[in-house]
């Protein structure tokens, strides 16, 4: 094999699938980027058997083949080059040879034919949105889900389509994160799971832009089977896919966590809370489970929090109706919250001092929802 690639152009794909690439592997052809010049394309991919990427190169073929480069070596190497055109030669024994300017390495590769191929994910009836929907989506939802492998189904998200409606939710037991979309395609009904790492890769590895789309693939499997197939969920967009495992079973029912009622509500400019939460932490070393408590009365919302450092005390204004209420919570849940938020002002729904507290606006766009602390 022979290709000729651009340093930015190989710095770019291999920085994409790189993030497939496994930390812990017992197979040590995981390890590696797969280099596919066998067609008249140039394919880069990583895959870790639950998460694969692959993206397209734009380059030169002189030589056409197939090659397995550990990826220890490999991406390293792509990042120290200087600029311009690298060339890449590979042998019948493996030996690789990337050449860059004066500079030149010789490394040893592995059977690009050994290397396990990504699931096949049939591209029928896509689920179409903008790359910058699906990257928000992600941003406004990704800090709910647990990183405790033993609940597994915390550890992904949600993502429901019924009719023509996508929600996305997740919760990691403490909060619950709700984002609701307006699709604009017809689409099928779906209730799936997806991964949050591949939703972090994703949301990394996309433009962002409102006029680039996003085309989603799933695997169909009667429902009657979907605790037996593994079903895989595809992402594609530009000249890069990636495909993941979805997480199997049914997720949480959150409708009857939702409250109806609500005693109290205020309205406030959400940067002004979001700072004086901030504000709240730098008495707070980490680790340390220091609640802020807000005692709303009208017109005002008192902050306090205390901790071996000292304590500090803020006060902002607000709209308020119905009773004063007394409530504590966990600051960084909040500041995860608000920061997800993007509106100049903020609605804060509370039934009573051990219920949850609701962040969410008239739309129904999203919804922010915090376990109170005892205080």
């Amino acid at each position: 094999m022979e290709i000729v690639v651009s340093k930015a152009e190989l710095m770019k794909g291999v920085n994409a699938v790189s993030k497939a690439i496994p930390t812990r592997t017992t197979a040590p052809i995981l390890e590696c980027i797969k280099i596919d010049a066998s067609t008249n394309e140039i394919h880069l991919t990583a895959n870790d058997t639950q998460l694969g990427i692959e993206t397209i190169v734009d380059g030169t073929i002189n030589e056409r083949g197939i090659i397995a480069i550990p990826a220890k070596n490999f991406e390293p190497i792509v990042h120290k080059l200087p600029d311009g055109e690298v060339t890449i030669t590979t042998n019948e024994t493996y030996k690789t040879i990337i050449k860059c300017g004066k500079v030149k390495f010789d490394i040893e590769g592995q059977s690009g034919e050994d290397f396990a191929p990504l699931p096949l994910v049939p591209k029928q009836s896509p689920i179409t949105m903008s790359q910058f929907t699906l990257r928000e989506v992600i941003r406004q939802t990704i800090f709910s889900i647990s990183d405790n492998e033993e609940r597994k189904m915390m550890t992904g998200e949600q993502f429901k389509i019924e009719n023509n409606h996508l929600k996305v939710v997740s919760l990691d037991g403490h909060r619950i994160s709700i984002r609701n979309v307006e699709l604009k395609d017809q689409n099928r009904d779906e209730d799936i799971v997806v991964s949050g790492r591949t939703l972090n890769e994703v949301s990394k590895i996309i433009g962002g832009g409102t006029e680039d789309m996003v085309n989603i693939y799933i695997t169909e499997v009667p429902k009657e089977r979907k605790n037996e197939v593994t079903q895989h969920i595809c992402f594609e967009f530009g000249k890069t896919r990636v495909v993941s495992s979805l997480l199997p079973g049914e997720y949480f029912s959150i409708d009857h966590m939702i409250p109806k009622e609500y005693q109290t509500k205020i309205k406030l400019n959400r940067k002004e809370l979001l700072e004086c939460v901030d504000r709240s932490l730098l008495l707070v070393k980490e680790g340390d489970k220091k609640p802020i408590i807000m005692n709303i009365t009208d017109g005002n919302v008192e902050m306090m929090i205390k901790s071996v450092a000292g304590a500090m005390d803020e006060n902002i204004d607000c709209e308020k109706d119905g009773v004063d209420i007394k409530i504590a919570f966990n600051p960084k849940f909040f500041i995860d919250a608000l920061r997800a938020i993007d509106d100049e002002d903020v609605e804060l729904y509370f039934v009573n001092s051990k219920s949850p507290c609701s962040i969410k606006d008239e739309k129904d766009s999203y919804l922010y929802m915090i376990l109170p602390v005892n205080f």
